[in-house]
């Protein structure tokens, strides 16, 4: 459910206070372990983090109008969704992030990209902010550039 908030405070003020306190948690998780060259913003109809055009002016390559998006939180209108689309630029980071998720104890509901929760009990905070920490903006970039020619049919180097 895409929110038409055209800034974090109006989508958080537009939730009901307990869906507001899950995702409040979960962004003080995300903003306390991001890099600082990622800039917090509306995209895509939820919170999103991404490389602003000033550090990477290519923007995203399915819309280059769009900064290069690396992770969303969004709530949906049966949970909960963490877009960890700067996790998927890294197979070996996705297998690692799996294995360590499976140490947890907790189910772990992950499509595309996205880590889906129904509460907050539902995640690992510890593991997402682990995760996030180990990604600056530098090595997501890197990373995406090379899951790009990848995909083209090129080596990465």
């Amino acid at each position: 459910m895409q929110s038409k908030a055209q800034s974090v405070e109006a989508y958080l003020a537009e939730l009901p206070l307990e869906r507001r306190e899950v995702v409040a948690a979960v962004r003080e998780v995300v903003l306390a372990n991001l890099d600082p060259a990622f800039v917090e913003g509306m995209q895509y109809g939820m919170i999103g983090y991404y490389v602003p055009h000033r550090a990477y002016p290519a923007g995203y390559h399915c819309d280059p109008a769009q900064p290069l998006p690396f992770l969303h939180l969004a709530a949906q209108k049966n949970y909960y969704s963490l877009y960890l689309f700067g996790l998927y630029t890294d197979a070996a980071a996705v297998e690692k992030f799996t294995a360590a998720w499976q140490k947890t104890g907790l189910k772990l509901d992950l499509g595309k990209s996205c880590l889906r929760f129904k509460k907050l009990a539902d995640l690992s905070l510890p593991l997402i902010a682990k995760t996030i920490k180990g990604l600056s903006a530098k090595k997501f970039i890197k990373n995406y550039e090379a899951a790009l020619r990848d995909r083209q049919g090129g080596k990465s180097k």
